[in-house]
């Protein structure tokens, strides 16, 4: 076996060669300069025979924050903005494995030198059809999209590192076993994940990086996610973990390759930005447009070394290409394919031959929309059709009834008011000195949509689509908290770790209180506005509240929900919707979308 380390040749798909390429030992760093050197057989003759130019285009075609949407996805989740010739936008629907199949494969066509890359959040927080079978379904689709390498991102943790390395190198699920008659072969592709390092060793979980070589041409990748990712995944998830800084892990690593004659270097990074535009093809780098894009990525990628030539990255599910000057001063291209698999990237990399390294000036890039106007990958459909066989008895089950879309967008969703009343109603259950409910709006991953999808009919709501909403399994928790503190969680929204980008919790029928925007940090929140039931929070006083175990665990930036007592944990916070919805709803009687009236904004 030739020493290639952590190294890949494309476009190998059998998985005997994947693994033998993702398990391979460390090189030196003399064989890979040697394996540079002009005029030998490994820096390369042309596909044709003959010695190839100085000047050779790279494909790198990139997602992100796929999140296993292998059907495509429902409502505004579905649908991309455009931005027209004339200034104006449309909506496109876009997303489905089997188109997202199709355009790639479409994309690499004429293109001998052709890598695919993700930005992590491949999996986790997924719609039943792969959710039901720990994302089993999302992995083997992954392999047939013939994906190259990937980051991990804070979704990959959901179910900890053990379950992550089980999706790696296959296996059957430790408690449920094989769900076919195969056994789960596992990812042949690398996770990347080189700032997440086990508490004993110290070592990188998984592969921190990783080479992708073709006819003398190498691209070395590295993979993070955001070093706050302990904040926003279980704690159970993250057991045993340490997340460390970005830019710092990417700095080493990029060394590391650097030693090893590797000069082309790509971050994938599980951490995005919030662009001036919601449009997917807005012109990040127009004249005027300085702020063309905000948010963690900016900070990152005027760190990052120079050595990295491009960052492709996710986390925000927003959609952008975008130049950001690296620490020289140099423009350096930092993209984003939305999320769900509604868009892709083509980024185009112009490798020199001479120096191994990146012609920054020549690189272009631009986002791509899934249209669903294009064949669907017959090898797509029958892999969805045979995991929604195994899924079809239990999510096709009717939970409930609704007489129009229930969304899940704004500062206070009609779906964050429907689940927050859903687990108070669940709360008083369990015990009836309940007060309220709050709920993590990021734990609200899908509207409820009215129209009919199959065979369901409109209006009614399904157990599979339930699931896509909350598919977390978390439970819902009972805690007591003094007045004062409760006001100080509603306070957390807009400060702390959540000033920059507020969280805003959805909140249970009954409680109302002031946001009042043109004022800065927790003075946010109109601390003589909250009202529970129309009286005053008495900041003596205790309160009973229902929130999911996330939350209850001092999640998304909310320390003092982690302080409650008197804790009772009940079922999870699907199985809390589900009874809401059946003894609320009925063809008949279907629940109407709620006001989203609960929150006052002042801006």
């Amino acid at each position: 076996m030739p020493a290639t380390a952590q190294s890949h040749q494309p476009r190998r798909r059998r998985r005997t060669t994947r693994l033998l390429a993702v398990a391979a030992g460390a090189v030196t760093a003399g064989a890979l300069a040697a394996a540079a050197l002009p005029g030998t057989a490994s820096a390369g003759e042309g596909h044709d025979g003959h010695q190839p130019g100085r000047y050779q285009d790279v494909q790198l075609l990139s997602f992100n924050d796929l999140h296993g949407n292998l059907e495509p996805p429902a409502g505004s989740s579905g649908r991309v903005t455009e931005v027209q010739p004339d200034g104006t936008t449309k909506t496109v629907d876009a997303g489905g494995v089997e188109y997202l199949a199709t355009h790639l494969r479409q994309a690499r066509k004429g293109n001998p030198y052709s890598i695919t890359a993700a930005g992590g959040d491949m999996v986790g927080a997924s719609p039943l059809l792969s959710g039901l079978f720990h994302d089993e379904p999302t992995i083997e689709a992954l392999n047939k999209l013939d994906l190259d390498v990937t980051s991990v991102g804070n979704h990959e943790f959901d179910e900890g590192a053990t379950e992550l390395a089980r999706l790696q190198n296959g296996g059957c699920h430790p408690t449920e076993g094989c769900y076919t008659d195969k056994e789960f072969e596992g990812a042949d592709f690398p996770y990347l994940a080189a700032n997440v390092l086990d508490e004993k060793t110290g070592k990188p979980v998984l592969k921190p990086y990783w080479v992708w070589k073709n006819n003398g041409v190498k691209v070395g990748f590295i993979g993070v996610t955001l070093e706050g990712t302990p904040d926003i995944v279980s704690a159970e998830g993250v057991k045993g973990l340490q997340f460390k800084d970005e830019v710092e892990t990417i700095n080493k690593y990029a060394k590391v390759l650097q030693g090893q004659g590797v000069k082309s270097i790509v971050a994938l990074v599980h951490e995005g930005g919030f662009p001036a535009s919601s449009s997917y093809n807005y012109d990040c780098d127009s004249p005027g447009a300085d702020d063309g894009i905000s948010g963690p990525i900016v900070d990152i990628a005027k760190n990052v070394t120079p050595q990295v030539d491009a960052l492709v990255t996710g986390h925000t599910h927003n959609a952008y290409v975008c130049t950001i000057d690296d620490p020289a001063g140099k423009p350096r291209m930092v993209t984003s394919a939305a999320s769900f698999g509604r868009l892709y990237t083509d980024t185009t990399l112009t490798y020199d031959r001479w120096t191994g390294d990146i012609a920054r000036t020549a690189v272009k890039s631009a986002n791509h929309v899934v249209t669903r106007d294009v064949p669907k990958a017959p090898d797509m459909t029958s892999l969805i059709d045979r995991w929604n066989t195994l899924a079809a008895p239990i999510g096709n089950r009717p939970i409930g009834y609704i007489s129009g879309d229930i969304g899940n967008t704004g500062t206070e969703s009609p779906l964050g008011d429907l689940i927050a009343d859903a687990q108070l109603a669940y709360g008083k259950e369990l015990d009836p000195e309940t007060d309220l409910a709050l709920m993590n709006p990021g734990g609200i991953r899908a509207p409820l949509t009215y129209a009919a999808k199959g065979a369901e009919g409109d209006g009614v709501v399904t157990y599979a689509e339930g699931f896509t909403v909350q598919p977390f399994a978390n439970t819902v928790n009972l805690q007591n908290f003094t007045g004062a503190q409760l006001i100080q969680v509603l306070k957390e929204q807009v400060s702390g770790s959540n000033e920059a980008a507020p969280k805003i919790l959805q909140v249970s029928s009954g409680l109302t209180y002031t946001l009042d925007l043109t004022k800065t940090g927790p003075d946010r929140v109109v601390t003589d506005s909250i009202r529970l039931n129309g009286a005053a929070i008495d900041p003596a006083a205790t309160y009973r509240v229902a929130t999911n175990s996330f939350l209850a665990g001092g999640g998304d930036g909310f320390p003092t929900l982690g302080q409650g007592t008197n804790d009772v944990v009940g079922a999870d916070d699907l199985k809390a919707l589900e009874q809401y919805l059946t003894a609320n709803s009925s063809a008949t009687d279907p629940i109407a979308p709620p006001a989203a009236d609960r929150i006052t904004i002042v801006r």
